[in-house]
């Protein structure tokens, strides 16, 4: 049975097919619930370049949710995160987004280069660095670290549970917070495709590429997907190794390692699923 995971506030989310199990740490007692695994990716699960773009709106879609669900654990009683504040997070998110890693790089990279190729190089290259830069700043943020700290407990519990070991917390210590199906590496392989594919379109008007840029997002997604898919059925394959390293690298920043109790809240997470299958 295959697993994916995200951190949380305080917690962990771990997920197969059929269920998703939540754990988050409220003071000294762990909370877990299970929910069924939305349906609406599944209808394309086995359609290739299309199944990447309703698992990546899937996934985002219960990162929001569960992220909110776990944030409201850790308030006070009777305090909620409202609909309008979920909205607002997620419209200034988009535009942080589209300003670091969009229009910046294309901003950088016109006064350097106007020869297409150079051009689209230079752009790829700024967007990897302005990635790279963003992680390490918000890494050091402590509570961005405690996230960081749950994504390692929940990358070893997963292997932990790969491996066919009992779910202990010295069991799960010995496993790495490297884990090639990784959601990291998913957005590595989609800096890097990005270079490609913006090499296929030009424009003379930098207005145009922008939005390019953003109408291809889709596109880079899809192949990013297929490409992360193909390399996570053969790890050990020496080609597979190579488009998988990038990511293992970029995951020595998002993740950390966890202390005894985060690891416990992963667990809790992967035994409730385990149960329920």
């Amino acid at each position: 049975m295959e697993l994916g995971g995200q951190a949380l506030i305080e917690g962990v989310l771990v997920k197969n097919k059929d269920n998703i199990a939540v754990s988050v740490r409220k003071k000294d007692k762990i909370k877990t619930k299970i929910d069924p695994t939305p349906n609406f990716s599944k209808k394309f699960s086995k359609i290739p370049f299309l199944r990447g773009i309703f698992i990546l709106i899937e996934t985002l879609y219960l990162g929001i949710k569960y992220l909110n669900y776990s944030t409201e654990q850790q308030l006070d009683k009777g305090e909620k995160i409202t609909r309008f504040e979920t909205i607002f997070s997620i419209i200034i998110s988009l535009a942080i987004s589209i300003g670091l890693f969009v229009v910046l790089p294309l901003f950088l990279s016109k006064f350097l280069a106007e020869d297409r190729i150079l051009f689209n190089i230079l752009d790829g290259i700024f967007r990897i660095l302005i990635f790279l830069s963003f992680l390490f700043i918000i890494s050091l943020s402590k509570d961005i670290k405690r996230i960081f700290q749950y994504h390692g407990a929940e990358h070893k519990a997963i292997a932990c549970h790969e491996k066919e070991e009992r779910l202990t917390v010295n069991n799960v210590k010995k496993y790495s917070t490297l884990h090639p199906r990784c959601g990291t590496s998913f957005i590595i392989y989609v800096l890097l495709i990005s270079i490609i594919v913006f090499s296929l379109v030009w424009s003379e008007s930098f207005y145009i590429r922008i939005l390019q840029r953003v109408i291809l997002i889709p596109v880079i997604t899809s192949l990013a997907y297929e490409l992360l898919k193909i390399a996570a059925k053969k790890p050990s394959f020496f080609i597979n190794k190579i488009i998988i390293y990038p990511g293992l690298l970029i995951q020595k920043i998002t993740t950390k390692e966890p202390d005894n109790k985060q690891i416990e809240v992963a667990i809790a997470s992967v035994n409730a699923l385990t149960k329920e299958s």
